[in-house]
Formats: C-alpha cells, sequence, structure tokens
C-alpha cells in the first residue's frame, strides 16, 4: 500500500508482520531473542510530524534505519527487517482514555494462542505497564479473519496487502 493513501494526521496503527523462517535478532537494549516463524503484529503510535503517513508508511515501505544512521530506530525496525508486512490498520479518533495501541495490545494478548515474544518490544515509553506492543501468533492462526471481525469494535479497520 504506497503512503500517499494514509492520512498525514497523528494516530495509531498495527502492522501484521509474517516471518517465514526462524530467526534470531538483536532488538537494540532488549537483547537477542528468538523469532520462531509466525505473525507478529506491532502496535505503534504515529503522533510525530507527517503522522500515520509517515510512520507506518514507512514501515510498509521496509525502511529498517532512518536515512544516515545505518541503524534501527525503533524495535519494530529489527523485525521488520527480516519480516514482510501481510495487513495494516490504523486510526485517527482520540484515544479512549488507555492510548489505541495499549488497548490494542492488551486485547491481542488476550487471543487464543497469542503470545509476547519479547517482553518490553516497542513498550519502552509505554506509561500503563503493556508487557510489549508486539504480540506473536503461529503460522497457522486464521489471524487475519480473526482481527478483522474483532477490530470492528476496536475503532479499527484492518488491510492487507492484497486489498
Amino acid at each position: 500500500m504506497p503512503s500517499p493513501m494514509l492520512p498525514s494526521t497523528p494516530g495509531a496503527y498495527a502492522l501484521a508482520l509474517r516471518l517465514e523462517r526462524p530467526v534470531g535478532l538483536r532488538v537494540g537494549a532488549l537483547g537477542v531473542w528468538d523469532f520462531p516463524e509466525g505473525v507478529y503484529v506491532y502496535l505503534g503510535s504515529a503522533r510525530g510530524p507527517g503522522g500515520i503517513r509517515a510512520r507506518l508508511g514507512r514501515h510498509l515501505r521496509g525502511a529498517s534505519t532512518p536515512p544516515g544512521t545505518g541503524r534501527p530506530r525503533w524495535h519494530v525496525d529489527y523485525l521488520r527487517a527480516m519480516a514482510q508486512p501481510i495487513a495494516w490498520g490504523y486510526t485517527v479518533a482520540p484515544a479512549p482514555g488507555l492510548p489505541w495501541e495499549c488497548l490494542w495490545s492488551q486485547r491481542l494478548a488476550a487471543a487464543p494462542r497469542a503470545w509476547v515474544p519479547v517482553p518490553g518490544f516497542g513498550a519502552s515509553d509505554c506509561r500503563h505497564r503493556c508487557p510489549a506492543h508486539l504480540i506473536a501468533f503461529p503460522p497457522d492462526a486464521e489471524l487475519l479473519a480473526w482481527l478483522r471481525e474483532r477490530s470492528k469494535t476496536w475503532g479499527l479497520t484492518w488491510h492487507t496487502m492484497t486489498d
């Protein structure tokens, strides 16, 4: 999905990534972690300049390092370098108390067969005690259908890379 179709307003987003084979990755200060084959859903915010278009668009394009730095900026950049996006969603609606990314993280973590692969992943600055903003699912999970159904009440509309 080209980033110009994304809004440049601030908001929150979800990015589903498929990892085709197991890998060990260094995730910044979190250290080295094993990531089994599966689907990973990253929940993030885009409150800076360019909003959703800048942040989610960057992840969809595959940019894993900010220009001129040579190293990843966010935890998800480490995983994004090895995994392919399969679906995404966002909202620009005001959060209902708890930030959207925290609310979605809690709901996804409670889903059948879900687990937190790396404690603290994507949640370094989270003030709501989220265990992580990355939730993992087995590769055979019917995740996209489940997400489309559940997220209707979550303020989030899912899009697949083939939509």
